[in-house]
C-alpha cells in the first residue's frame, strides 16, 4: 500500500498521530518489514550498524507493555520550562490544548493500539561522553525516522514517545532485551490513520531557528 506522496509531502505531512490512530484495524506484517527495510538504508554514524528494531503485535504481550506505558507516565517528574520554550509553546495558543488532549486520548487507549514499535540500540550512554551519545544516537536517529516517514508514506501513524525510558529495565526485561548491552531508544505506538491527509503543522518563523554563519 502506498499514498504516492512526493518526498516533500511525506517530509511536511509526518505528525505525531494520537488521536487518529486506528485501533480497529491490525497492521499487516508484510508493512512493518518494509518500513524496518527502509530504516536500515538509513546513514549510520558507525562503522557497521548496531540498532534493532522491537515490533510488538502479540495481545498479551501489548497488554504487559501497555501496562509498563502507564506506569511509566506516572514516573515523570515535570521539568521547569524556560522563556524561551514557553514562548515557543504558545506560538499557537491552541497547540499544547490539542498536544495535551491527544495523549490523553493515547494514554486511555494505549492498549489498543495494534502494534508497538520499540528501536533499540546496542551500547548504552547513561554516563557516556558527549561524543559517545552524539555517536550512539547519530546512527539510532536516522533510522527511526527512515521507518517513521516510510510509515506515512504507507498510511499508517506514529508518535515518537519517551516513555520507555523510567521503566526501560522492567521493559527490557518483559522483552528478553539484555539491558546492560541494549539501550531501549524510544516507544513508538503504530496503526493505521484514521483518513490519510495530514497538513504541515504551524512552527516558529524560520528566522528564529536559522542562523548564517555565526548564532
Amino acid at each position: 500500500m502506498s499514498l504516492n506522496l512526493s518526498a516533500d509531502e511525506v517530509l511536511s505531512t509526518t505528525r505525531a498521530v494520537r488521536k487518529r490512530l486506528d485501533l480497529t484495524r491490525p497492521v499487516p506484517r508484510k508493512l512493518i518489514e518494509e518500513c524496518v527495510d527502509l530504516a536500515t538504508q538509513a546513514p549510520t554514524g558507525r562503522n557497521r550498524q548496531r540498532w534493532h528494531f522491537l515490533i510488538v503485535t502479540d495481545k498479551a504481550q501489548r497488554a504487559a507493555v501497555a501496562d509498563i506505558f502507564r506506569r511509566a507516565v506516572h514516573s515523570v517528574g515535570g521539568q521547569p520550562l524556560g522563556e524561551a520554550d514557553l514562548r515557543r509553546m504558545y506560538a499557537h495558543p491552541e497547540s499544547p490544548h490539542r498536544i495535551a488532549e491527544g495523549f490523553q486520548h493515547l494514554y486511555d487507549n494505549i492498549h489498543r493500539i495494534p502494534a508497538f514499535v520499540i528501536p533499540a540500540v546496542e551500547g548504552r550512554t547513561d554516563r557516556a561522553t558527549v561524543l559517545e551519545q552524539s555517536m550512539t544516537w547519530g546512527s539510532i536517529l536516522p533510522a527511526v525516522w527512515s521507518f517513521m516517514l516510510a510509515a506515512r508514506a504507507r498510511g499508517l501513524g506514529t508518535v515518537w514517545t519517551t516513555a520507555q525510558a523510567p521503566r526501560e529495565r522492567e521493559l527490557a526485561a518483559t522483552l528478553g532485551v539484555p539491558y546492560h548491552d541494549v539501550m531501549l531508544a524510544a516507544f513508538i505506538p503504530l496503526a493505521f490513520t484514521i483518513g490519510t491527509e495530514f497538513r504541515p503543522a504551524k512552527r516558529i518563523p524560520r528566522d528564529e531557528v536559522l542562523h548564517w554563519n555565526r548564532w
